[in-house]
């Protein structure tokens, strides 16, 4: 059993030694957190979000706000998890917000154009 474990251990330090090219332009300590704490945590995030959003499907249905609400509990926490650079807290990860949200918060506002004159007509 220690064996395997050991096995597991190097297989993971080699695997997250070999990962520099995100490192690149990080602080080490801050990619290191991120790996350790911030990925895992932002999994858990997700998984939890994806309960509470199948649990709430039944409220959210009638209302219209299904896609706002997926957003929120399962596409956030996704995107801070799976899409962001490693140690880059300031990464938006709301970048593709605008993607999955309808409704009156993103639609356009009408514009407004000139009128047109009619230069043959006499006054």
């Amino acid at each position: 059993m220690k064996i395997k474990l050991m096995s597991v251990c190097c297989v993971a330090a080699l695997g997250f030694g070999t990962a520099s090219p995100a490192l690149a332009n990080t602080n080490p300590d801050a990619a290191f957190f991120d790996a350790v704490l911030g990925r895992p945590v932002g999994f858990a995030a997700t998984v939890i979000g994806s309960a509470a959003f199948v649990i709430s499907l039944p409220f959210t249905a009638p209302s219209g706000s299904i896609k706002s609400t997926a957003d929120s509990l399962v596409g956030k926490p996704g995107r801070f998890t799976f899409t962001r650079p490693l140690g880059d807290f300031s990464y938006p990860h709301n970048h593709n917000h605008q993607h999955y949200m309808t409704g009156p918060e993103t639609a356009q506002k009408p514009v407004k154009r000139a009128q047109t004159v009619d230069h043959s007509k006499p006054l």
